[in-house]
C-alpha cells in the first residue's frame, strides 16, 4: 500500500516539487531538466506566459544557483543557444549537439545536450567555464532522467542565437 502512495504522489504531484525544493514554481513549464551523476538537479524553465526564463541548480534541499535574479522580459536576453546538426548516421558521423549558455561575470554555464552517431555517444549536462583561465569544470548529466528538450530554440527564437559549439 505504501508504495502505491509513493507511486500515485509521483504520478499526480505538481512538477514544481522536484527532490523537496520548488526547482519549478507553480506558475512555470520546464523548458529542460536533468539530474547530475552527483545527485544534483538542472532546470531551465519558463513562465507559462513567457514572461521570463530561469535557470535552477543544487540539491533537494539545496538551489545553489538561480539566474537571472530578475525574473522579467529581459532575462530572454541573458541566455545564448547554439546547435549544429549534421544527418546520415554513422555512416557521414552524424551529429546532434545543442548549447544552452550564459555567463555571470568571469563564469560561463553551458547547458549541453548533445549526440554522435560514431559510437552512439548521448550526453547531457552543464559545463562551468572559468572565463579568467578557460578551465572547465564538466558536470554530467544522466540522459535517462532527462526532461523536455533543447531543440525548440532551433524555431522558436525567444533566446539569442550564438555560434559557439563547445565540443
Amino acid at each position: 500500500m505504501k508504495q502505491l502512495i509513493i507511486i500515485f504522489a509521483f504520478l499526480f504531484f505538481p512538477n514544481y516539487y522536484l527532490f523537496g525544493q520548488k526547482f519549478v514554481l507553480k506558475n512555470e513549464k520546464i523548458i529542460y531538466s536533468f539530474q547530475t551523476n552527483n545527485g544534483k538537479v538542472m532546470t531551465l524553465c519558463s513562465d507559462k506566459t513567457g514572461k521570463y526564463i530561469v535557470y535552477r541548480f543544487g540539491t533537494k534541499n539545496n538551489i545553489e544557483l538561480e539566474y537571472p535574479n530578475t525574473k522579467d522580459k529581459s532575462s530572454w536576453n541573458k541566455f545564448e543557444y547554439s546547435y549544429w546538426l549534421r544527418g546520415g548516421g554513422i555512416e557521414n558521423e552524424g551529429i546532434d549537439l545543442n548549447y544552452v549558455a550564459f555567463t555571470i561575470e568571469k563564469t560561463k554555464y553551458v547547458i549541453y545536450d548533445t549526440y554522435f552517431a560514431n559510437g552512439e555517444k548521448y550526453e547531457v549536462g552543464i559545463r562551468v567555464i572559468d572565463l579568467s583561465n578557460n578551465k572547465t569544470l564538466k558536470i554530467i548529466g544522466k540522459g535517462k532522467t532527462q526532461k523536455g528538450t533543447l531543440v525548440d530554440f532551433r524555431f522558436d527564437k525567444s533566446i539569442k542565437e550564438g555560434e559557439e559549439l563547445y565540443d
